[in-house]
């Protein structure tokens, strides 16, 4: 077996070049995720910096050939794991082979073009978000930063690159998407420069270090955002697709289809997942008027939610009241977790606001893992922005599937396992989001095993989540595939219990990243599928912890992966 060993060291080896090289490619993520390393730089959008990413990708799945191969010849399969590797290793050659493949097939679509405009999480949003995990607090450490700062006009004249070759080629964002980010950078451009989100986010080491941040802030930064916001507004704007389905852009039937791939690890048939949406709701909904009629407001749920939303309390009135509200139910959670998981993480949560400037743009809430050093917790953030329509009805499933027991235990349990690789800690999530995402939708119902949820009203909020989540495979699909338009799919979202700034800004969600959407009732329902059939196959011994342990016990993983290992990792007593 010196073959499979051998292999298995070679796996290893192959996934910290494989780190490495991503990490070099994008010292934004390094940094991101805790690293010091590069941070006094920003990543390549052009074409060099595609060029090392394609011969990375390349090289990897080459490596992943051999290595299979090497096996294949040294032992029989299966003898040790999938493909004759220990079962850790197995797992790794998975993921290196569906990121390299799902990567090389979307730099040949050059999805990087489409990518460019976003208000998301696109290029004008990088800054404020180093300034908030970079540390800044040592004169060394904070010279990088303003290094950085001055790599921006570079790395955005790069972006505005991808811009012009968008427009040359026709792949160029939906219309109400460069809208959004226009906007977005006129309110950023519209603060003064010592009041910017940089200025505000970054400590510097000295109190007249403060100067020389917002000095270039001025030099770099303004000007890169003026240029960037010049090279939307003119021939891009007018030529952003007025359709917001990818199916209006050139190739957009394949490229759907690579996207969907890409975020659920699967070959999914858009017409499935929109049908499988549409029962989802069905049932979804009858759960909703059996609370409705124990609540007493009949069988119409509009007019329940219209009628739990009016009563007292049921609103934030300060963006503080909201923040606290969420601290205590992941308190309330955190209490409750030991009973249903043998392992819980060492990391701390911790609540924000969203920032101003992104606060329109930006979803309800969501997540942002702990630093891999510990020196950071993870990071919950919470959407203050028209607080009226902020009801608390949907805030207990939003922070059971955000933070606990959802995004944080699942990544910052895997970010703290000591015995994966450091990609497998920290990358593998580039395998597809399903498993993650599906898990955060997993722990909104499984908070509802726990007693998380104080009152039906908090269950129907519950419900009004997991709705949005079926709803989200009816429009995603529905605008990508087949033709939707923005109003019919704010209208579904509506109709699924949604308000109408959440249905607008969720909405532009989907038509900003194709099939970002569909990987939460993906994921969800792989894993209550991998539930039930562990439940029925062990029967009296099946260990509700255990199976918790096992699924979140091996980091993210492609779809296809967990299914195939996950009951090995479950077996009877003997």
């Amino acid at each position: 077996m010196s073959e499979v060993r051998s292999a298995a060291n070679a796996v290893n080896d192959l996934a910290e070049r494989f780190w490495n090289g991503l990490l070099e490619l994008s010292p934004i993520t390094a940094t991101v995720l805790g690293y010091e390393q590069n941070d006094d730089r920003l990543d390549d959008p052009g074409p060099e910096g595609r060029d090392r990413a394609r011969r990375l990708f390349r090289e990897t799945l080459h490596a992943t050939d051999a290595i299979e191969a090497q096996v294949a010849d040294g032992a029989a399969p299966g003898s040790d794991g999938g493909a004759g590797l220990p079962v850790e290793e197995s797992i790794t050659l998975d993921i290196l082979t569906v990121v390299c493949r799902s990567e090389l097939e979307q730099q040949d679509q050059r999805i990087d073009r489409l990518k460019a405009v976003d208000q998301m999480e696109g290029p004008q949003t990088m800054m404020p978000l180093l300034a908030t995990f970079q540390r800044t607090d040592t004169p060394e450490r904070f010279d990088r930063f303003l290094a950085r700062i001055d790599d921006y006009p570079r790395y955005m004249a790069a972006v505005a690159e991808l811009t012009r070759e968008g427009l040359a080629s026709g792949l160029t964002a939906a219309r109400i998407v460069t809208e959004r980010v226009i906007g977005q950078l006129e309110r950023l451009l519209a603060v003064p420069d010592e009041e910017s989100p940089v200025a505000v986010a970054v400590t510097p080491p000295a109190p007249s270090d403060r100067d020389r941040l917002v000095a270039a802030i001025r030099r770099s930064i303004r000007p890169a955002d003026e240029a960037f916001l010049e090279a939307l507004r003119g021939a891009y704007r007018e030529a952003s697709r007025e359709e917001p389905g990818l199916w209006s852009a050139p190739g957009g039937e394949q490229l759907y289809r690579t996207q969907v791939r890409a975020w659920t690890s699967l070959d999914l048939d858009p017409a499935d997942l929109h049908r499988i949406g549409l029962e989802e709701l069905e049932s979804i909904d009858a759960e909703r008027r059996e609370i409705s009629r124990s609540l007493g407001l009949g069988n119409d749920t509009k007019a329940a939610r219209a009628s739990i939303e009016k009563s007292p309390g049921a609103v934030p009135t300060t963006a503080d009241d909201l923040l606290n509200h969420a601290r205590g139910q992941i308190e309330r959670a955190l209490a409750r977790s030991p009973e249903y998981f043998g392992r819980l993480p060492k990391a701390s949560v911790e609540v924000r606001a969203v920032e101003p400037f992104k606060e329109a743009d930006a979803p309800s809430a969501f997540y942002y893992a702990p630093a891999v050093d510990g020196s950071r917790p993870g990071i919950y953030y919470v959407n203050t922005y028209d607080l009226p329509s902020r009801s608390y009805l949907s805030l207990a499933s939003t922070s059971f599937h955000e933070a606990v027991p959802g995004h944080h235990f699942q990544i910052a349990l895997q970010t703290e396992m000591a015995n994966l690789s450091a990609f497998r800690r920290m990358g593998a999530r580039m395998a597809g989001m399903a498993y993650v995402e599906g898990w955060g939708l997993y722990a909104e119902r499984l908070a509802d095993e726990m007693g998380l949820y104080l009152n039906p009203t908090e269950r129907f909020g519950m419900l009004d989540g997991q709705a949005h989540r079926a709803a989200r495979l009816v429009v995603d699909t529905g605008i990508h595939a087949f033709r939707w338009s923005r109003e019919r799919s704010m209208a579904q979202l509506l109709e699924a219990g949604l308000s109408e700034t959440d249905a607008g800004i969720e909405t532009d969600r989907y038509i900003c990243w194709p099939a970002q959407a569909l990987s939460y009732k993906v994921g969800q329902r792989e894993i209550e599928r991998l539930r039930k059939e562990a439940a029925a196959r062990l029967g009296s011994s099946f260990d509700l912890r255990a199976f918790h342990d096992a699924v979140l016990g091996h980091g993210t993983l492609p779809l296809t992966t967990l299914a195939r290992e996950l009951p090995g990792w479950l077996t009877t007593p003997r």
